[in-house]
C-alpha cells in the first residue's frame, strides 16, 4: 500500500474518529455533570443553612420567573415619616385624656388621633381658638374620617368647602392636601376663625362655617358642636364624671352654601371668643 493510499484511509477514518472522540467528551461531562449534581444535593442534605438558603433562591427565581421583579420596600424612615401618628405618651395629661375619650368614642385609633388632638392645640393657640372647639367641629363634620366628603363637595376632617378655599391649600401643593389630616385641619381653623370674627360670636361663626348664615336653620348643626365641646370640656378639666352621652352622628352637608358677599358686615374689632380656658 502506497503511502498515497494510507493518507487516503485515514482522511476516510477521520469523520468517525473525530465522531467518536466528541461522544465520548459528551458523555464524560455529562458523567462529570450529574455526578457533581449528586455532590451538590448531598452537600445540601448534609447542611441545613445551605438547604434553607438555596430553596429560598430558587423559590424567589420561580416567583420573578412567574409574576416579575418584587417591588422595592420602602425605607423605614421615610414610611414613618409620613404618617400621621403621634406616641400618646409624649401628650399632655389634658391632651391625653381627650384623647382617649375620644378614641373609645368614635373608635379610632389613638396615635392618629394623638397627633390631631397635639395639632389642634397648636393651632389653637395660634389663632387663639379653643382647641376642644376645633376637635369638636372635627367630630360633627366628619367623624374623624380624613377622606370624608359631602355631597356638595366639603372634604376631609373638618370638611372645608374646597373650591370655595382653594387659595388656602396653594401653600400645601394645592387642593389635593385637602385630604391630608393636618392640613385640612389647618386650613379649616383659618376659615372658622374667620367666620367667628365677621359674625361676632361662636354661635354665628359656626353657623357661617356649615353653610346656614342666611337660612332659618341651621339643623340643629350649632347645638351638636357645642354640645361635644361641653362634653370635651369635662373631660379636659376632669371637673366630674362624663356622662354617657351618644355619639352623634356623622353630618351630611347638604345646605346652600353662604356666599361671601351675602354675609353681614365685618364687626368692628371683634376676637376670637376663648371657651373652656
Amino acid at each position: 500500500m502506497t503511502a498515497l493510499d494510507d493518507m487516503g484511509d485515514h482522511l476516510r477514518k477521520m469523520p468517525r474518529r473525530l465522531t467518536q472522540f466528541l461522544y465520548s467528551m459528551a458523555h464524560n461531562g455529562f458523567a462529570l455533570l450529574g455526578l457533581g449534581v449528586i455532590l451538590f444535593l448531598l452537600a445540601l442534605a448534609a447542611h441545613s443553612g445551605w438547604r434553607k438558603a438555596g430553596e429560598e433562591q430558587l423559590m424567589g427565581w420561580l416567583q420573578i420567573r412567574q409574576f416579575g421583579a418584587p417591588l422595592e420596600e420602602p425605607s423605614p424612615l421615610v414610611t414613618v415619616g409620613r404618617a400621621t401618628a403621634t406616641d400618646p405618651q409624649t401628650l399632655s395629661a389634658q391632651q391625653a385624656a381627650v384623647t382617649e375619650w375620644l378614641s373609645r368614642r368614635y373608635r379610632i385609633a389613638p396615635q392618629p388621633l394623638s397627633a390631631l388632638v397635639l395639632e389642634a392645640y397648636q393651632i389653637g393657640h395660634k389663632y387663639k381658638l379653643d382647641p376642644l372647639l376645633l376637635l369638636s367641629v372635627m367630630a360633627i363634620e366628619s367623624g374623624f374620617n380624613p377622606f370624608a366628603q359631602s355631597p356638595v363637595g366639603a372634604q376631609g376632617l373638618m370638611q372645608v368647602m374646597t373650591h370655595l378655599h382653594s387659595e388656602k391649600y396653594e401653600p400645601f401643593g394645592g387642593q389635593l392636601a385637602a385630604f391630608d389630616p393636618l392640613t385640612n385641619l389647618y386650613v379649616g381653623a383659618r376659615v372658622l376663625r374667620e367666620y367667628i370674627m365677621r359674625a361676632g360670636s361662636i354661635e354665628g361663626g359656626l353657623r357661617r362655617y356649615v353653610g346656614a348664615a342666611n337660612l332659618p336653620s341651621d339643623g340643629g348643626y350649632v347645638a351638636k358642636v357645642l354640645s361635644e365641646h361641653r362634653l370635651l370640656t369635662i373631660v379636659a378639666h376632669r371637673a366630674q364624671p362624663v356622662p354617657d352621652v351618644p355619639k352623634p352622628s356623622v353630618r351630611a352637608r347638604t345646605m346652600q352654601v353662604t356666599q361671601s358677599g351675602a354675609e353681614a358686615p365685618q364687626a368692628s374689632k371683634q376676637t376670637v371668643a376663648l371657651l373652656g380656658n
